[in-house]
């Protein structure tokens, strides 16, 4: 087994392993004393392990209660999230017990978030089951619901107790949810690691699932533990978001969060390069890597319209935004960008 440890204001492990799931019972145990647990997750992930998790959880002498939700980012909004408190109420759970995600990102986010709020905190375990969650958003704290303005606009800090990686699960994923994830990860090799980089140009993703999960959260451990509340170098993890973002909520999220975290990544290093601040060699790395795992690299929507949903994002401050921009692979650095530039760095990918 795998095991990284995070040391934020919570010090927790993130275990790597095939057939984890099987285990999770005595893992749960080994964090907490609770005496009821709330399971939740969604309609596509609960037919798949829900009752495998749910088995263990009592075989540890868990009292288990579950919470269940349709698949989809659009659920990972204000009616669920009250759904969910009103279930934990139902259930009178107590700041004793603790809830258990899952899921993919949308219910990692969204348990986390009531996890956080109901009686002030209760324990809160993650268990990822898409290669995008056991990478990035089970990892580090970040909770959130999306409001009607824009995407996580409420949310809290909050870290997990534990993180359960089990790679079997992404034996079962869609090859375009698994290719949701790849984005991510591509994002850490150019945000940080040249290396890693070259190693996604070699090897096949599918063929080294341990290591690509072990690499990440590392890398993304290692930045938690310099800025847990996102003031400084945490930002560097939203390379690819701040277009991404825009480009999820301007297609109504019917673009996927990883193919807009690519497009998004393909938009600032065109810009870079038109301006100056990258190789078209570099540029040109990085688009061969997201093409050659299936993944999109141009933006379909007008300035105009990218500019009133990235003007709104939560990175958005005192009149500017801090747009992550890669200055060569492995490297980036974050800019503060008046946000009457936006438009320009919008333009020089040649939006309209």
């Amino acid at each position: 087994m795998n095991t990284v440890t995070v040391s934020a204001s919570r010090r927790y492990d993130i275990l790597i392993e095939r057939g984890l799931l099987r285990r999770a019972g005595e893992l749960v145990r080994g964090v907490t004393n609770a005496g009821t647990v709330m399971l939740v997750s969604d309609d596509s992930v609960w037919p798949l392990y829900g009752e495998t998790v749910q088995k263990s959880l009592v075989d540890a002498g868990f009292s288990v209660c579950r919470f269940a939700f349709p698949h989809g980012e659009s659920s990972k909004c204000a009616k669920t999230y009250l759904a969910l408190l009103d279930a934990l109420c139902e259930n009178r759970l107590t700041r004793a017990d603790a809830v258990v995600a899952l899921g993919g990102g949308v219910v990692g986010d969204l348990t986390g978030f009531a996890a956080s709020t109901y009686l002030r905190g209760i324990g809160f375990i993650q268990i990822p089951t898409t290669l995008l969650a056991m990478v990035d958003s089970s990892v580090g704290g970040k909770t959130a619901i999306d409001l009607p303005a824009g995407k996580n606009l409420a949310g809290t800090f909050y870290q997990p107790w534990l993180v359960l990686c089990d790679p079997d699960c992404l034996d079962s994923l869609p090859d375009e949810i698994f290719r949701d994830g790849c984005a991510e990860v591509i994002k850490y090799a150019v945000l940080g690691n040249a290396p890693f980089f070259e190693e996604l140009n070699r090897t096949p993703p599918r063929t080294q699932l341990e290591h690509i999960i072990e690499t990440c959260v590392r890398m993304k451990r290692d930045i938690v533990a310099q800025d847990e509340f996102d003031r400084g170098q945490r930002q560097l993890l939203n390379l690819g978001h701040t277009f991404g973002h825009g480009i999820e909520a301007c297609s109504g999220f019917a673009v996927s969060h990883g193919s807009a975290v690519a497009i998004g990544m393909a938009m600032i290093v065109r810009s870079a390069a038109q301006l100056g601040l990258c190789t078209a060699g570099t540029r040109d790395a990085v688009l061969a890597l997201l093409r050659q795992y299936g993944l999109p690299v141009d933006c379909a929507y007008p300035v105009e319209q990218m500019l009133g949903t990235i003007l709104h994002d939560k990175k958005a401050s005192g009149g500017s935004i801090n747009l992550i921009v890669p200055t060569a692979v492995g490297s980036c650095e974050i800019r503060k960008t008046p946000a009457s530039e936006i438009s320009d760095w919008l333009r020089a990918v040649g939006a309209k």
